[in-house]
């Protein structure tokens, strides 16, 4: 008897769990996006039935301004993937046969400035916590954790920047699905 080679998974096959693993991190930050705009409802609703009752809220308005943030930075991955960003297209359309050099210089310039932003908003959070910063309101909060959100999303933006950029490159596509919302071009 011979013995069987061993199967590896096709190449194709790892590119499909790649692809599942992204599309479930983007949608992962989607999903804490969207709870941290029903965490920012009911801070803001506590914040008016305290006022109501004549109670204090100490840091309440901090607290809605870091779930803001936190919402608005963990949403950037999605809203890319899903072509919710706004997209300038006469540019583009202008450039004719040209068209795939302007969006790979499009993509790469957003991939760059996505990693440098990502890289100085990690390094925002380690300097807050090595310095011990505390926000300047009642609610003196280190302000390391709420800019850990802002981080996180930065980084799985530019994430998403660069797995756009690769797949132009390998495919002749971004992956940026593209609904009928999304293709009025401005």
């Amino acid at each position: 008897m011979t013995a069987q080679p061993t199967a590896r998974p096709a190449p194709a096959s790892a590119g499909r769990i790649l692809r599942r693993l992204l599309d479930a991190l983007y949608l992962g930050a989607g999903i804490l996006a969207a709870l941290s705009l029903l965490a920012l409802l009911l801070v803001i609703v506590a914040a008016m039935a305290a006022r109501w009752l004549g109670l204090q809220f100490p840091g309440g308005t901090e607290y809605a301004a870091y779930l803001l943030a936190a919402s608005s930075f963990l949403a950037l991955a999605l809203a890319l993937r899903r072509g919710a960003h706004i997209r300038v297209g006469l540019l583009l359309n202008a450039l004719g046969s040209r068209r795939r050099w302007g969006e790979l210089w499009c993509w790469a310039v957003g991939a760059a400035l996505g990693c440098y932003f990502a890289w100085y908003a990690v390094a925002m959070v380690r300097w807050s916590y090595k310095l011990h910063d505390v926000s300047q309101g009642q609610d003196a909060t280190p302000l390391w954790i709420p800019q850990l959100a802002m981080a996180a999303g930065a980084v799985i933006f530019a994430i998403a920047l660069l797995d756009g950029l690769i797949s132009l490159i390998l495919t002749g596509s971004a992956g940026v699905e593209a609904g009928e919302e999304s293709q009025r071009e401005i």
